[in-house]
Order: C-alpha cells, then structure tokens, then sequence
C-alpha cells in the first residue's frame, strides 16, 4: 500500500508510505483525495514524513488536493516535508499555496483553530 488513511471526526490524514512521491504514486494520491472529498470529509492532512523525494507528479497531485479541499470550503495541510521535498516546494513557490506544518499534530491543531 503506498498511502495510508486515517479518518478522525473533523478530517482525513494520508501518509505517503513511499519514499517517492513521483509519476509512480502520485495517481495513487490523486485517488485518495478524490475518494476521500467525495465521502464528505473535506479538511485533508496530507503526511509525507517518509517521503524523501518528489517530482512534478507528486506537486501536481498537492495542488489537485488544495483545489479539492478549497472547492468543498476545507481546508488542505501539507506536513512533515523532508528536506528535499521542502526546497521544491519552496523553488515551486507554493509555499504560499499551501498550509505547510512541521508534523500531523500542529496540521491537526491548525485545522482545530480554523474550526473557531
């Protein structure tokens, strides 16, 4: 299994189980956020502690997401970004597109302060 999924009241977590998030798996993503959007969860933690690498496939598959989550009025958090994946998203500029934490609680605790 590349993706595992966690559903808790208020959102849904997805932890890349890949070390690559490229052409590979990012469809597998894609299909995850589609699936999980659909079953009426609409504020997505996306964790990618364990992956080391990511390509344009997997930045694509991170903006399908946001696009999803802001569709439904959710909200879409991106955490536990390895170095490598960071200085892409940095160099992509979607720092400012997407809500990025250090890990799954502060995701989890954003996501509560957007709640108020």
């Amino acid at each position: 299994m590349k993706f595992s999924v966690e559903n808790q009241d208020q959102y849904s977590v997805i932890t890349a189980e890949v070390e690559k998030l490229d052409s590979l798996s990012a469809p597998d993503l894609k299909s995850e956020l589609l699936y999980i959007i659909k079953s009426g969860k609409d504020n997505i933690i996306v964790d990618l502690h364990k992956s080391r690498y990511c390509d344009s496939s997997g930045l694509s598959a991170l903006l399908t997401g946001n696009r999803l989550c802001k569709e439904a009025e959710g909200t879409f958090v991106v955490c536990g970004l390895q170095p490598a994946v960071e200085k892409l998203v940095s160099i992509s500029q979607l720092t400012s597109v997407f809500n990025i934490t250090k890990d799954k609680e502060e995701a989890a605790d954003l996501l509560a302060a957007n709640r108020v």
